[in-house]
């Protein structure tokens, strides 16, 4: 296509806009039959949308980890130098994660990960976190049956019970290479020894501060003793070291028994919370059958419910599968259309038919039927936008039987791990057990508190996704990995709430359908489009005013914010080396050999 566009170029011009021309093709603009101006003012507006998006990619010959902090990068690019597998260095990245990234990366939470070995066996691991055994449908609600909606985001209810040690206990189990304690070894000596600070990191925890106190009467080591934390400060956390070294010793005992159950405990009765030490010992991770899928010659394997995201990733895919992306472009005003209503529908969807599958018969079946989702699209209107209001779930006939962290790793021999992980908002319910120095998720916001009421993130939610006991909440986590000719293509995965399936999305097409190498597809401005509310979330400058004001004119209604997604993710390359993204958006980090 680069040939196409130069030839198309006086022998004038051509030297002055083969740079514009190739700007273009590096942002999917696979369509760019334009004339030699309009390439001048494209590569003016790119200039000026992707200030500070332009990182490049890097290529490693023998093994690849991206993460979101460069101390737990560096951590699994390590453990792969050892000799360590690609499961050896998702345990390294995960414990490290708690400790350096503690918002999101967090052993108080829990998560989902895709991997596939060498050979192309394929696997899926569930370590959602659940509601604990005393936990009752309407637990959020008041005397006159209104969601109080401060109780399932902040303070020791909110709290699920805590699924990410199990999950790695499991994960190492069954594929791993290198000693238990080995890896886990790196994440207890950042929390004995301590970390520096990123600029971000110490905005979020100086604007938290408040938070803190409020919710840890007792202290912890996220507040500084005095004044503001600044870039660069060490980050001690001697309590969480603590708990590293007995999960390094005695693995899942470590956590779900003794000593740091007992903190739980007593943490839950100090401030009312829910979690026992039998939810503790009852809690495992369960592996799952992934969900496959197809698209124009990829096999897509991704997560399946609890989380909601392998599903609505691949009915996306299937919606906007016959319409001509790549001839329309990247962004252009017919490829947002499809793609949005495609989001709107899919959404739509999920509210209604989405739940833990060990409580609610899922029609996964159905709901992942290309002829469903073709059909689904038939009364697309090309003048104008359709109303949400006008869009329904599928009818089945029913037979009886935010913040958020991914890092996506690939090892020398070609075996790969995709995981996507969260303690749901930013710091979770700001509560720091107490003795064992970790954060504790909020994630039983993530389940239907009353039918048809948004959540934090606005999804909407119904009887499929109603709190019960020992129950999963439904989730958007989306890690991915794609297969070209039987053979690894892609590493996926991202955070950001009800934004991760539409990111993922996007990512895809981006490599897939707009010929993006992975680091321009990671760095990309992107929308996001829910069934409700019905508006489309778009980071600054994603769109040409053009096409915006196009799109405007049909009756979409537009939502400036800030960062949607932070996609970390791999792709190997035509000569066989492994092709990092790192999301600009944050302080991602890519790392290999």
């Amino acid at each position: 296509m680069q040939k196409t566009i130069s030839q198309k170029l006086s022998n004038k011009f051509k030297v002055k806009t083969l740079f514009a021309a190739a700007l273009i093709l590096n942002f999917g603009y696979a369509n760019a039959q334009v004339e030699k101006e309009k390439d001048v003012k494209a590569f003016e507006f790119l200039s000026k949308a992707n200030k500070g998006f332009d990182r490049k990619a890097q290529e490693f010959k023998n093994g690849a980890v991206v993460s979101a902090h460069p101390e737990a990068t560096a951590v699994g690019v390590e453990i792969l130098k050892k000799g360590g597998n690609a499961v050896d260095a998702t345990v390294a990245v995960k414990f490290a994660l708690a400790v350096v990234y503690p918002n999101a990366g967090n052993i108080g939470g829990g998560g989902f990960l895709i991997y596939r070995s060498a050979k192309g066996d394929i696997a899926s691991m569930d370590f959602r976190e659940k509601a604990p055994a005393l936990a009752s449908k309407d637990m959020y609600l008041d005397v006159n049956g209104d969601p109080i909606s401060e109780k399932s985001k902040e303070g020791h209810l909110a709290a699920g019970v805590p699924g990410t040690v199990s999950g790695m206990v499991e994960l190492h189990k069954k594929y791993g290479k290198l000693k238990w304690a080995e890896l886990v070894e790196p994440a207890y000596q950042l929390a004995l020894k301590g970390f520096k600070l990123t600029k971000q990191q110490v905005n979020e925890l100086n604007r938290l501060k408040s938070k803190f106190e409020q919710f840890n009467p007792l202290g912890t080591a996220l507040i500084k003793a005095e004044g503001k934390w600044e870039e660069g400060d060490l980050l001690v956390q001697t309590e969480l070291a603590n708990t590293m070294r007995l999960i390094r010793d005695k693995g899942r005992a470590g956590f779900y028994e003794g000593e740091v159950a007992n903190y739980i405990a007593e943490e839950m009765k100090r401030g009312g919370g829910l979690i026992s030490k039998e939810d503790l010992k009852n809690y495992h991770a369960a592996w799952r059958k992934p969900i496959v899928g197809n698209y124009k010659g990829y096999k897509v394997i991704t997560m399946p419910p609890t989380s909601s995201g392998g599903i609505a990733l691949v009915q996306m895919l299937q919606s906007v599968s016959t319409y001509p992306l790549s001839k329309w472009g990247f962004n252009a005003d017919s490829t947002v259309q499809v793609m949005v209503e495609a989001e709107r529908r899919v959404y739509a969807d999920r509210a209604k038919h989405l739940g833990d599958p060990d409580f609610w018969k899922v029609p996964q079946k159905e709901l992942l039927e290309p002829a469903y989702n073709h059909s689904r699209m038939a009364n697309l209107n090309w003048d104008k936008a359709t109303p949400s209001t006008e869009i329904q779930a599928g009818e089945f006939v029913k037979k009886e039987s935010e913040e958020t962290t991914h890092f996506s790793i690939v090892d020398n021999a070609g075996n790969a791990v995709s995981l996507t992980t969260t303690i749901n908002t930013s710091y979770g319910n700001y509560v720091v057990v107490k003795g064992a120095g970790f954060l504790l998720n909020n994630e039983m916001d993530d389940f239907s508190v009353k039918p048809g009421v948004a959540n934090y993130f606005g999804l909407i939610g119904y009887e499929a996704n109603a709190i019960a006991p020992n129950k999963r909440m439904l989730s958007s986590m989306t890690p991915t990995i794609l297969e070209k000719d039987g053979k690894l293509s892609m590493v996926v995965g991202t955070p950001g709430g009800s934004t991760i399936m539409t990111s993922v999305f996007q990512t895809i097409l981006n490599v897939v359908d707009f010929g993006m190498d992975m680091q321009e597809a990671v760095n990309a401005k992107k929308f996001h489009h829910q069934w409700l509310p019905d508006r489309v979330d778009i980071e600054p400058d994603a769109l040409k005013p053009e096409v915006q004001q196009k799109l405007e004119a049909k009756g979409y209604v537009f939502y400036k914010r800030n960062g949607i997604g932070r996609v970390d993710a791999i792709l190997v390359t035509k000569k066989g080396t492994y092709q990092t993204g790192a999301d600009p958006r944050g302080d991602d980090t890519a790392g290999g050999w």
